[in-house]
């Protein structure tokens, strides 16, 4: 059996015993670990506490195993040749971009877009939609929200700057809440482009974005949602939110990194001129005139991640095996715990405290540096990020200069979030805090 033939039938699940309880089962059971490797080494003689799926996630064994027999057994490169590995990874490849179309909802693998991450898509936005379809001017307006990760806003801000157009910021309020009454008062005449966070990756917000997106096209607005941190948590569907673009990066969503996502409805990426020039995003090349071929090969100049793209497509498959309802009932069941165990930490307060949220514990201790946590946590097996996670405008709101961030995913457990607050404890211990 070909690499080919052998992905299509492990990903329809036919390699799967029967008798074996589902995924699904096993999650809600707190015993998905042992499909991550990674959680099979000790750390420091600890065992591996891994609380930093925030910033990326780690890999199922489906997923290595999918990169390391690709590159092994079915490698060659797409588009271009007429042998047959070739065409077998043409295939897989395309084959992945409809996985993606479905995951997401979207009306034809047209709209599916490969790149290196969110923050690629982000920038080919700004490049492609900002420059060469809105075509900004002196005094026009980009409309974000105070709580955005960097990647949504420094392109805005190059932009801004290259055309005299002004970035206009959404507040929050101190729950980590967005003002929607303020967001919607800002939508003014001179208002052109709409980009929102659907998850804040800082403190763990979820953004009410299918009304934020009905508010923008009521005003005729085109509006870009970022979910990075929304696509490993909530189902997405990109019809249903009738959004305009949506973006997303694999290495998130349990797949490789270098690897992500842009949907764009089709009639707007057909309006939109290359980001990149270079092979197989052309029609015909002259020395006199170049006419480019349609989205989305128009972007996607170059050879592209062609291992991390099926990758990402068996990260895909493992999601939908387990199931976006057992996914949600597992970390709103962590969520309430990890809230309940960190709130019992003496001088620990959170940062972020939103009514809807997924399970991302931004917090400070009193006496204790973020960074120092982080270090301490270390000896203890205990993975955390500390910093200001690419948010700094999210520091500055709430007067810290960094906070400790704990973030989950599906193979945590409550076990792991009693370790947390014990390790917290202990540096309050160290510190005499």
């Amino acid at each position: 059996m070909s690499f080919a033939d052998d992905l299509k039938t492990s990903h329809t699940g036919h390699a799967e015993a029967s008798h074996a309880p589902s995924r699904a089962e096993s999650l809600l059971a707190g015993s998905l670990r042992p499909d991550f490797p990674i959680f099979r080494q000790r750390v420091r003689g600890k065992e591996l506490i891994y609380l930093d799926s925030a910033a990326s996630a780690q890999k199922p064994q489906v997923v290595l195993d999918t990169l390391h027999r690709f590159y092994a057994e079915g490698y060659a490169n797409i588009h271009r040749g007429v042998y047959r590995l070739s065409e077998e990874a043409t295939h897989i490849y395309e084959g992945t971009r409809e996985k993606v179309r479905r995951f997401i909802g979207a009306r034809e693998t047209r709209e599916i877009v490969f790149v290196r991450g969110t923050t690629e898509a982000i920038n080919l936005l700004a490049h492609s939609f900002g420059r060469g379809v809105l075509d900004l001017g002196e005094g026009d307006e980009i409309l974000i929200t105070e709580m955005e990760h960097h990647s949504n806003i420094v392109p805005w801000q190059l932009l801004c700057e290259e055309t005299g157009s002004k970035l206009v910021v959404a507040p929050m309020d101190d729950r980590g809440q967005l003002d929607l009454d303020a967001f919607a008062g800002l939508m003014g005449p001179r208002t052109k482009l709409v980009s929102v966070i659907h998850v804040s990756n800082a403190m763990g917000t979820v953004n009410p974005v299918k009304e934020m997106i009905r508010l923008a096209h009521e005003r005729e607005l085109p509006i870009i949602v970022d979910g990075a941190q929304a696509a490993p948590h909530v189902p997405v569907d990109v019809q249903d939110l009738d959004c305009d673009f949506y973006v997303f990066s694999g290495h998130k969503l349990y797949g490789p990194t270098g690897i992500g996502i842009l949907y764009g409805r089709s009639e707007l990426l057909q309006q939109m001129p290359p980001y990149q020039g270079g092979g197989d995003m052309i029609r015909s090349v002259t020395f006199e005139k170049t006419s480019y071929a349609p989205p989305p090969g128009r972007f996607e100049a170059g050879t592209p991640d062609i291992a991390g793209a099926i990758g990402l497509g068996s990260a895909i498959y493992y999601i939908e095996s387990i199931g976006f309802d057992a996914i949600i009932e597992h970390e709103r069941r962590l969520t309430a715990y990890g809230e309940q165990v960190l709130g019992e930490v003496p001088g620990l307060k959170m940062i972020g405290t939103a009514e809807e949220k997924v399970g991302v514990f931004s917090f400070v201790i009193d006496g204790v540096h973020p960074h120092d946590l982080g270090t301490i946590l270390d000896g203890e097996g205990i993975c955390i990020r500390a910093g200001h996670h690419c948010a700094q405008p999210v520091m500055e709101h709430f007067c810290v200069p960094a906070t400790a961030r704990a973030s989950v995913g599906i193979y945590n457990t409550e076990s792991d979030l009693d370790a947390l607050a014990a390790g917290l404890r202990k540096c309050k211990e160290l510190f005499g805090a």
